[in-house]
């Protein structure tokens, strides 16, 4: 078989194999994703990132998601400061700000130094429709589903991918591997949805875990993230700017207003290159 050139990456330990298919070459089908992502007989990763010639004109590339299960993705705002560190250091990106194409829309990315990069994520979307979320007019402040016979409250939200957002008392005692797979299934969601569980120690931190469509808990989700900062920023929970805690890292996240684009901020770190046949 050919061999399959790869790099290894990381963003606040949020995993990722980065393809360039720049020249065209097709993305990898379900079965090879999963067999890239098996931390045992793979490379190991929770998505895998598809470098792809630009599809607007003032982009340098684009870049595809796919979960380790094989399912494609729409946002992940890690694994767009890993693809902004990856372009930068190939060169495609000279300039320090440059613009990337997601399957979600195009996003402004400023590399801070360091190994920091800024990502603009747009504005998001609270109306039930745009989540997708079924059964509900209006957008609301706080949700309620009956989920095995329990009331589970919520807010949702899309970061160009869908969102719900559960406060908790404490993270770490949270059902995050229980109850985030089964609120997932819930009719309410058609396209499922990414479930954060969100502790604020202050106005200007929380704390988060998430459990992720087609991946399971990760260690970081940049646009669950996000979402938790901009349920809780609109209803005064915390500031318009805050870090959010995750298990393998912080990430800071700014809103100024509700009409405004949404930036995230954090580290991307490349971990390994490598050739894989499979």
């Amino acid at each position: 078989m050919n061999a399959l050139r790869f790099s290894k990456m990381h963003g606040a330990g949020n995993d990722f194999v980065v393809l360039d298919l720049r020249d065209g070459s097709a993305p990898p089908g379900a079965t090879r994703c999963r067999a890239l992502a098996d931390r045992h007989t793979g490379v190991g990763c929770d998505q895998i990132l598809t470098i792809e010639p630009p599809r607007t004109a003032d982009a340098v590339a684009a870049y595809g998601i796919w979960n380790s299960d094989g399912s494609p993705s729409r946002q992940c705002g890690n694994g767009a400061r890993c693809v902004a560190a990856w372009l930068r250091r190939d060169g495609a990106a000279p300039s320090p700000r440059f613009l990337l194409d997601s399957p979600a829309g195009t996003h402004a990315v400023d590399d801070l130094g360091g190994g920091r990069f800024r990502v603009a994520l747009g504005v998001p979307v609270f109306h039930p429709a745009g989540v997708p979320l079924a059964g509900f007019d209006t957008a609301q402040d706080r949700y309620v589903l009956d989920v095995d016979g329990a009331a589970v409250e919520f807010g949702a939200v899309s970061m160009g991918n869908p969102h719900a957002v559960l406060e908790v008392d404490d993270v770490d005692i949270a059902p995050v591997r229980t109850l985030g797979p089964r609120l997932q299934r819930q009719r309410a969601f058609p396209d499922s949805a990414n479930i954060g569980f969100a502790q604020v120690i202050d106005a200007g931190r929380v704390r988060l875990r998430v459990y992720e469509r087609g991946a399971g808990e990760t260690r970081a989700c940049g646009s669950g993230a996000s979402a938790a900062a901009a349920v809780l920023m609109r209803r005064g929970r915390v500031d318009r700017a805050v870090d959010v805690a995750l298990p393998g890292g912080t990430l800071r996240i700014e809103w100024p207003r509700d009409d405004a684009e949404l930036t995230m901020a954090g580290p991307a770190a490349f971990v390994f290159e490598g050739e894989w046949i499979g």
